[in-house]
């Protein structure tokens, strides 16, 4: 039904669209109607409701039987008689739908079809219903189960449907065109264009359809073709119903007045036979509905809003003796509809009440109802009463079946998974006085508590655990809390706000104006960014790794250099480590270890950052460590030994992190065992001792390094455990100091925060003694002395708070094997001199090179940021200027900082975890030639993972050796993806959508096709990726690809590992080739590469006009080359052979881009003619496979 130019009384029910957010009955309710209902909490009517029984219903007559409560307060907006068992349904506008059996209107079902928009329109089929909403297609069983859910563009605004046949459903609306659905495999199946604005009513004869237009028409189409056979001009202002019978068409309608539209009381009939129109039939009621009920004769109903229903004939005069009147519990009529045996008619009112009229006291819906199915009713057994009283009652009595089936209370071990309560902590005063013997410890009871009970604190806030073990989630939404300010705004976890168009208007510039390159954080498991900027900042980790490839498929070193070389080739832009946190995934010890986070720990924050990000320092170094001790160099890849680092005995790892230790364990009867090892990192180890006494780092750290404890260990001489004295000692010092600070408690908090503040007093009386000796001086004036008006050889006070880590230490080793360990100063340099550290015998000094510290910032979850300190090589090879300079690296947000900024830490939120100190002069002991271990020998052909692939399935011929790509080839590339992740988003109240986090895209296919030479349009890469992590959408309609294509085990596909085509793309983009595709930036992103921008030639750039929409590669192609592609599916050999010929298109209409003016008025026609065909393409009249192409047949060929 057309609701333009309605009755404006039914604004005024607005507010009782929504029945479930007001349950009060209305007060234009007829009491009546709800004699004998049980209505439940929320208002609605839970029983039919009878008619009173003392009807008398006269036969050849309609008259009321019943009336019902559908939906207590939300309008009817559509009502249909089952066409196969005795039901009406009936639908709200709060998208509820419910049914009634037989005349007496009992309640069968009710469900929720739609949680917003209302029912336009219900048709019964036989094996459900099908419901049409805004813009959803759903099919139901009569009992409420979905069947199918369809759903449409957003844009779409339906209002009818037409079922044609058994399977095959035409669906319109205000909109342009008309689908057509196939029941069967629930798609789309054609689109046919109709006339602005849209179709609102259809009907259907044997010879045509009727669509019934708001603007008054009523077109006749061709049961074949859809296309207009004729047409009617019925109203001048708008069609309200229409129906047809036999071969007369008879329409309802407004007209336009002076004052607006106006319920026209002349039905319009038409003749078939003649196509025109006979004579106007009037009426007496304003007609809103219209339907045909031939019984002896083609009797016409009219009916109005305010109830009234009219009888005559459409050829005859309207008589009005034969005016009867509904009697509406809301003042309009929304629906009405005629049951097929036309003994039965429905009305809907705007108060969710349905009126049942017949012409019969006992009358059938339809001529051959099939049997409805009831719900089984509860037999339930009388059983004897039991008293609960009697202990001695067996439990016997009660009968329970015999089944070997899963019972309802053997709930799942996921939902039955412990949950214990974390141990309070101990008692001080028993930790206090507490005596060891052995590791076990004694204490006298201080009976501050009942023997054997502990309370437990329900509430996580009410405990007294620190917060530096678990970051509290996010409060989103709150108005920040005055503590929350002292987090600095560049340390707060960043975030990407993503749009409509992605990350492309993203201004990553705001966070980073450095030449260096961000890591984005949205991937899963990316707390690890700050240390992987760590370990490229590291020069001699840097060299070794890009030099390393090696066969395994899942190699941590080899993403890693990877990566490292996407950081080089940045300016600015920020990468992704996607492909190494892919492999790392993989790894069973990350996983054993507890690494790998799963999504919802990481979103809310949940995950202990810190203890984390020291395992994983701890992982990553071993990892590489294994991964580099393989000296074998690969067949396949000819040249990945040739680095410069490689060596007969340990990795270069090894060298660079590896520390020797002597282990010894002095038992009490004076036997000692010594065993040597080897570690990559130390963990600081503080002491016990609480008092406030100045502790340097150098003393903490020796003590750590030569760690001696009291433990229990197996003594062979004694042949059994005793306690033992493990002491540790140092036999070799590392290039580069590694060190985990394990600040994880409140304890060591507390010892960081006491050390800084007895650093901070002696750097204040240490300056103040040096300051005396030339002037005095306030307290007040410390703020000065960092001002260039003060001077600048000492600190300001705020430099000095919150400091106890030294810039620089010296280590010395021993003759009798012993290690010395203090704090050094610029100053000891200058007493020394330059190379004294250097020269002398055993001593070396240390250089802090960078910290990672963890943000507690409960508003935001917590993050892990690191201060780096870049070395002079990345400044000149990135700047073009020879200096250091610390920076801040908070993942794509990049700032210089002042030194001292590196090793503040206010423990309140900005806690230590990892520190890097490096040897001086580290980079001259190391060779850091970087020689590209990738060669062209990754092109030549190679063995698929697949085992049914065949030769006859292969789509590409590899690259012989005189086709070797050189300097600025042309290659066409296009890629398609699977989803792993779907997108996140939330809906905001203003109605817009807001995206939490993007979906996660792998690379499924990968297709390079010759731009040039006697083969060009032929491919020589199309590989399929075989992925090992779960696929949750396939994308077939835009990708191409099936469930089965990456599985190495059923594929017929060419299949292979994303590290081996990963590879054939790097060596393209080193050789210097360039790339010709359509959309290319989201191609490399998702595939993880960083190709110079020189080396792209993007089709949707050089047809793009600024400000100006996108425009798709099948437009493009079907506009300038007269190409019809992408038709049932995308193919990317075809994609890539397309944005070829685009790319030879633009040399030929710009003349080799030397005409801008003439080319930009081709990009005008462009657009213009985009504009008009809404950029859509015309429907093919007989579309061809790429596969038929005469450039493919070649390859075939070949």
């Amino acid at each position: 039904m057309n609701f333009e130019g309605l009755d404006p009384g039914l604004a005024e029910y607005a507010p009782a669209m929504h029945s479930a957010l007001d349950p009060v009955l209305d007060a234009h309710l007829n009491p009546s109607l709800l004699q004998n209902v049980e209505l439940d909490p929320e208002g609605v009517a839970l029983e039919a409701l009878p008619a009173q029984e003392s009807v008398h219903i006269m036969e050849g007559v309609y008259s009321e039987l019943h009336s019902v409560v559908a939906d207590v307060g939300a309008p009817v907006s559509g009502s249909h008689f089952d066409l196969h068992e005795e039901l009406l349904w009936v639908g709200s506008h709060g998208g509820h739908a419910t049914s009634f059996f037989g005349p007496t209107l009992e309640r069968y079902s009710s469900f929720q079809v739609n949680g917003s928009d209302d029912i336009r329109q219900i048709q019964s089929l036989e094996n459900g219903i099908l419901f049409l909403t805004k813009n959803n297609l759903k099919y139901m069983a009569r009992g409420g189960l979905i069947i199918f859910d369809y759903l449409l563009d957003e844009s779409e605004d339906m209002h009818s449907l037409l079922l044609t046949e058994s399977s095959t459903l035409l669906v319109g609306g205000l909109q342009s065109h008309v689908l057509e659905i196939d029941l069967n495999t629930v798609q789309e199946t054609q689109k046919y264009a109709v006339e602005t604005p849209g179709v609102t009513i259809m009907r259907q004869t044997n010879r045509f359809f009727f669509c019934g237009h708001t603007s008054g028409k009523v077109s006749l189409r061709d049961l074949r073709t859809f296309k207009v056979e004729h047409e009617f001009d019925a109203f001048s202002g708008s069609l309200s119903d229409f129906d047809v019978h036999g071969n007369l068409l008879a329409t309802c309608g407004f007209s336009s007045r002076l004052t607006g539209l106006a319920c026209d009381r002349f039905l319009k009939v038409y003749d078939l036979r003649m196509m025109r129109a006979i004579t106007p039939l009037q009426v007496h009621v304003d007609p809103a509905f219209l339907r045909f009920i031939p019984t002896y004769t083609s009797r016409l109903a009219i009916i109005s809003q305010s109830g009234q229903c009219q009888f005559c004939e459409p050829t005859g005069l309207a008589n009005p003796a034969d005016i009867f009147h509904v009697n509406p519990v809301g003042p309009l009529l929304m629906t009405f509809d005629v049951s097929a045996s036309k003994q039965a008619l429905a009305f809907g009112d705007s108060e969710g009440c349905v009126h049942l009229w017949t012409d019969s006291p006992e009358p059938s819906f339809n001529p051959y109802s099939r049997e409805t199915e009831f719900a089984l009713p509860c037999v339930v057994d009388s059983l004897p009463p039991l008293d609960w009283s009697q202990d001695l009652l067996p439990l016997s009595l009660i009968p329970v079946p015999l089944t070997t089936d899963t019972l309802l209370s053997d709930w799942p071990a996921a939902n039955s998974a412990p949950a214990p309560r974390r141990a309070p902590p101990v008692d001080a005063e028993i930790l206090r006085t507490m005596k060891k013997v052995g590791f076990i410890g004694y204490a006298p009871n201080p009976r501050t508590r009942l023997r054997n009970q502990i309370p437990y604190r329900l509430k996580e806030s009410d405990s007294e655990f620190d917060s530096f073990s678990q970051v509290t989630e996010s409060p989103v939404g709150r108005e920040e809390e005055p503590h929350l300010h002292m987090v600095s705004k560049k340390y707060r976890k960043v975030t990407i706000k993503y749009s409509k168009l992605g990350l492309e208007d993203f201004d990553f510039k705001h966070y980073n104006k450095t030449l260096f390159a961000g890591l984005e954080p949205h991937i899963p498991n990316a707390y690890c960014n700050c240390m992987i900027q760590v370990l490229y900042f590291l020069e001699p980790v840097r060299c070794l790794i890009q030099n390393h490839l090696c066969q395994k498929e899942f190699c941590l070193a080899c993403e890693l250099g990877f990566l490292f070389h996407m950081l080089d080739l940045s300016r600015g832009d920020p990468c992704q480590g996607s492909n190494f946190l892919r492999a790392f995934r993989t790894i069973p010890e990350a996983s054993a270890l507890g690494l790998i986070l799963a999504d919802s720990d990481e979103a809310s924050g949940k995950g202990n950052l810190a203890r984390l990000i020291q395992r994983w320092n701890r992982f990553i170094l071993t990892q590489l460590h294994q991964d580099l001790q393989e000296l074998e160099v690969p067949q396949a890849y000819r040249g990945a030994g040739g680095s410069s680092f490689c060596s007969s005995g340990d990795s270069v790892i090894g060298q660079l992190f590896s520390c020797e230790m002597e282990n010894c364990s002095l038992c009490r009867c004076g036997s000692e065992t010594v065993r040597a090892s080897s570690t990559l990192l130390f963990t600081l180890s503080y002491p016990e001792d609480k008092t406030g006494k100045n502790c340097d780092f150098a003393q903490v750290l020796k003590r750590s390094i030569c760690l001696e404890q009291n433990t229990q260990a197996w003594c062979d001489n004694c042949e059994k455990y005793q306690p033992t004295i493990q002491t540790r000692n140092i036999r070799h010092l590392p290039d580069i100091l590694v060190i985990n600070c394990e600040v994880n408690s409140l304890k060591e908090a507390d010892f960081w925060r006491m050390q800084a503040e007895v650093a901070f007093k002696m750097a204040i009386k240490k300056h103040s003694g040096e300051m005396s000796k030339n002037k005095e001086f306030a307290l007040a004036d410390w703020k000065e002395l960092g001002s260039p008006e003060g001077m600048l050889l000492c600190p300001s006070i705020e430099e000095l708070k919150n400091v106890w880590l030294p810039f620089s230490i010296q280590m010395k080793m021993t003759k009798n094997k012993g290690l010395d360990v203090c704090n050094w100063t610029d100053g000891d340099e200058m007493q020394w001199g330059p190379a004294r550290a250097e020269e002398a015998h055993g001593v070396h000094v240390y250089d802090l090179m960078a910290t990672v510290v963890h943000i507690l910032d409960s508003r935001a979850g917590g993050s892990l940021v690191a201060h780096i300190k870049v070395g002079e090589t990345y400044h000149q090879r990135k700047e073009g200027v020879t200096h250091q300079q610390w920076y801040l690296f908070n993942d794509f947000l990049i700032e210089p900082i002042d030194k001292h900024e590196a090793v503040q830490f206010d423990m309140n939120w900005k806690v230590p975890a990892i520190l890097y100190y490096i040897k001086r002069n580290l980079n001259s002991r190391y060779n850091l030639n970087i020689k590209n271990p990738i060669e062209a020998s990754v092109l030549l052909a190679e063995a698929s993972l697949a085992r049914k692939q065949r030769k006859t399935h292969t789509t590409f011929i590899p690259l012989m050796l005189n086709e070797m790509p050189q300097v600025g080839d042309l290659v066409g590339l296009d890629a398609e993806f699977v989803t792993l992740n779907e997108e996140e988003a939330e809906l905001r109240s203003d109605g817009t959508k807001s995206t939490i986090k993007p979906s996660q895209m792998s690379v499924a296919r990968i297709t390079c096709v010759r731009g040039q030479g006697p083969n060009e349009g032929i491919p020589f890469i199309d590989d399929y990726i075989s992925t090992q992590e779960q696929v949750v959408d396939y994308l077939t309609q835009y990708s191409g690809i099936k469930p089965g294509d990456l599985d190495a085990k059923i594929s017929s596909k060419h299949l292979t590992t994303l590290k081996s085509t990963y590879l054939k793309l790097r060596f393209l983009i080193d050789i210097g080739v360039k790339f010709v595709g359509h959309g290319l930036q989201k191609d490399f992103r998702v595939i993880n590469l960083m190709v110079p921008k020189d080396q792209v030639l993007d089709t949707v750039y050089l047809f793009h006009m600024p400000r100006k929409r996108m425009i798709s590669l099948r437009f493009l192609a079907w506009y300038f080359l007269d190409l019809k592609i992408q038709g049932e599916t995308h193919d990317s050999i075809e994609d890539a052979r397309t944005a070829l010929q685009l790319y030879r298109k633009y040399l030929e209409l710009s003349k080799n881009g030397t005409e801008p003016e003439s080319f930009h008025k081709v990009l005008k026609g462009l657009y213009e003619k985009g504009r008009k065909m809404d950029w859509k393409v015309p429907e093919p009249e007989g579309q061809t496979s790429p596969k038929n192409a005469a450039v493919f047949s070649s390859v075939l060929a070949l």
